[in-house]
């Protein structure tokens, strides 16, 4: 997901922030702080400081939904990028899908679980404390208790590609052994539940006159509608990336540059007559990596002519290659993993060729104006 920041990393995994995160946790706080969760006459800084407190816990239980969908994940053997926190709630860069229903279903299913497990600790917890007098505290674990259930519940709706949806998926390619069939049953139904959350938040809006809930429904109810779309879209383009071969795609005139030649030289000598774009970095014709356009601009220009295509460039044991027989999906899905923009193709030792995401994307907008 584009406009997003690192922020750490939980297990292994990237944890990430888009920017409209930041609208919607001060939203959250705002509406916890002067929305009649806590006692009238209460102090604006209590207020607002269990306001904080509480979205932040709140967003804890988000991406604590998230990490459990990413270790199950794991478990199946699928390699998991990040996680983002964005208006919607969280969202996990999973680079490859299940490759059985029973996996698809104990996957789509944890999440869900993990909130009802958050929201059963927050329950107990305030069964301990609401007693205390503590108001500000007891009112925000009982609030954290109540929206956990909920987001646990509402991840259950059978519409793709909520946790609900994906479970529908697995079930109904269980049953028909299909996988690309059973995507298309469960993507029509996340449209038809994003377009009952439209019909609902108009009905909020325009008949009950609550503005504020009407707009959020139907803004929830756009974005579960394309989300849906999306997904099946990117089914289809599994589909097709499946049968085609990656030396149906690969460039093969990369052209070899030696491993001690300076970017400058390179620069005045290939790029800028050619227009070449990337190279092959070798050594006594072994390959040692490849240098990009990108892995030039990283370097100032001042160090241009005593910088030289080793020092700028990518090694090749950041790269796994490819076989000229390989699906273009497993490549993708490669590329993906290890956050790669060029990969070789390789018989052997011999490098065949190279392929970016660039000719991919171009490959399938030809085949998509083509129609085939």
């Amino acid at each position: 997901m584009n406009n997003a920041f690192n922020i750490g990393k939980v297990f292994g995994i990237s944890l990430r922030l888009h920017y409209s995160w930041f609208f919607i946790f001060i939203l959250v706080t705002t509406s916890l702080a002067f929305g009649g969760l806590y006692p009238p006459g209460l102090p604006l800084w209590q207020g607002m400081v269990g306001g904080v407190i509480t979205s932040l816990l709140f967003f804890a239980s988000v991406v604590a939904h998230e990490i459990t969908h990413s270790l199950v994940a794991r478990r199946y053997g699928i390699p998991v990028h990040s996680i983002t926190l964005f208006i919607f709630g969280g969202v996990a860069k999973i680079t490859k899908e299940a490759d059985r229903p029973g996996a698809e279903a104990v996957m789509a299913a944890a999440g869900p679980f993990s909130s009802f497990v958050i929201a059963g600790i927050f329950g107990a917890l305030w069964l301990a404390v609401h007693q205390s007098g503590i108001e500000v505290a007891t009112s925000s674990i009982y609030w954290l208790a109540y929206i956990n259930l909920s987001l646990g519940a509402f991840n259950l709706i059978p519409g793709f590609p909520l946790d609900g949806g994906r479970v529908l998926r697995a079930i109904l390619w269980k049953s028909g052994g299909d996988y690309r069939k059973a995507t298309r049953m469960a993507s029509l139904t996340g449209r038809g539940v994003g377009y009952l959350f439209i019909l609902g938040g108009l009905g909020s809006a325009f008949l009950l006159q609550s503005w504020f809930q009407g707009i959020w429904l139907t803004f929830i109810g756009w974005f579960l509608e394309n989300a849906a779309s999306s997904s099946y879209r990117q089914v289809a383009l599994r589909d097709t990336l499946l049968t085609i071969k990656a030396a149906n795609v690969m460039t093969t005139d990369c052209m070899a540059v030696l491993s001690s030649m300076p970017l400058m030289q390179i620069v005045r000598e290939h790029i800028l007559p050619a227009g070449r774009r990337c190279f092959l970095v070798t050594t006594d014709s072994r390959l040692e990596g490849i240098i990009t356009l990108s892995n030039i601009r990283a370097i100032p220009r001042t160090r241009w002519e005593t910088t030289t295509a080793r020092d700028a460039m990518t090694p090749a044991d950041r790269f796994k290659t490819v076989k000229p027989d390989d699906d273009a999906y497993s490549v993708l899905s490669r590329m993906e993993e290890n956050d790669l923009d060029y990969i070789p193709v390789a018989d052997g030792e011999q490098v065949l060729g190279l392929i970016s995401r660039e000719s991919l994307l171009h490959h399938m907008r030809t085949r998509a104006e083509l129609g085939i």
